[in-house]
């Protein structure tokens, strides 16, 4: 499938999604709405309330205080995940003595946590990038670590077969699978870290999209309220797509998946 129809495809589903749900907020099916606007509203209304807030300028400082919050908190989460797995992967014993406290740590409902942040660090950003770090870490954490474990023995074997150090293998053996493991969950974690950030300002801040969202919502503004997911769902996918050309940078030397032709 070549990507222009990839393409084609998913803005085709989005069109539908739409077209389905204006149609039936609006139109009555047997004489009634299947879709009350009171609880749906309409994709006319959620349009109409993101080009108010672009055309205003309202939601660019929102934009910008949720977008420094998920960058600092993919970021930390990130590098603080990669360097610990490695580390963990590394050094057995060190990750037995450990793994009971990590399994406990991520076991922790993030929510929880929230409050306890926002106490400890106040109702700045930073209560909002511990609890985004705190979901970004584990998943680049798990990932890592599993991508050194599963290094080929004889991968291994070979490069020791010809004399390579282990700060060798380390940068050409261990380092290039962490690194293809850890960017497939980036593109995860570019999630998480913006829900993180979101999930904080919105149980305690005065801006964010978060805040958007949970003002929306206090007033019964369910356009608000699908007009701040609506932008967001576009801010994740803007960050995912910035990862995606990093990925594509660094991992120039991965092979290509093929559809199968000769």
């Amino acid at each position: 499938m070549s990507r222009l129809t990839l393409l084609s495809l998913q803005v085709l589903v989005a069109v539908v999604a739409i077209v389905l749900w204006q149609v039936l907020s609006t139109v009555p099916v047997f004489g009634k709405i299947l879709l009350p606007p009171f609880f749906f509203s309409n994709p006319v209304d959620v349009f109409s309330q993101i080009v108010k807030w672009f055309s205003t300028g309202v939601i660019w400082k929102h934009l910008g205080i949720t977008l420094v919050e998920s960058v600092l908190a993919f970021v930390i989460g990130s590098v603080g995940g990669a360097l610990v797995g490695f580390w963990f992967a590394r050094q057995p014993r060190v990750a037995a003595v450990f793994d009971p406290y990590v399994k406990m740590i991520n076991a922790l409902p993030r929510v929880v946590l929230a409050p306890i942040f926002a106490l400890w660090l106040g109702l700045g950003i930073w209560s909002k990038v511990a609890l985004g770090v705190t979901l970004v870490f584990f998943i680049v954490f798990f990932n890592v670590y599993q991508g050194v474990k599963e290094v080929s023995r004889t991968v291994l074997d070979n490069g020791r077969m010809l004399g390579m150090s282990e700060a060798q293998l380390t940068r050409h053996v261990y380092f290039p699978s962490a690194l293809s493991w850890m960017f497939s969950s980036l593109h995860t974690s570019v999630g998480f870290a913006v829900v993180g950030a979101v999930v904080g300002e919105y149980l305690g801040s005065a801006a964010g999209l978060g805040y958007l969202i949970q003002q929306a919502e206090g007033i019964f503004d369910v356009a608000g309220v699908f007009a701040g997911m609506f932008v967001l769902s576009a801010f994740v996918i803007l960050i995912d797509f910035g990862v995606t050309l990093v990925e594509r940078r660094l991992l120039v030397w991965r092979p290509t998946a093929t559809d199968g032709r000769g």
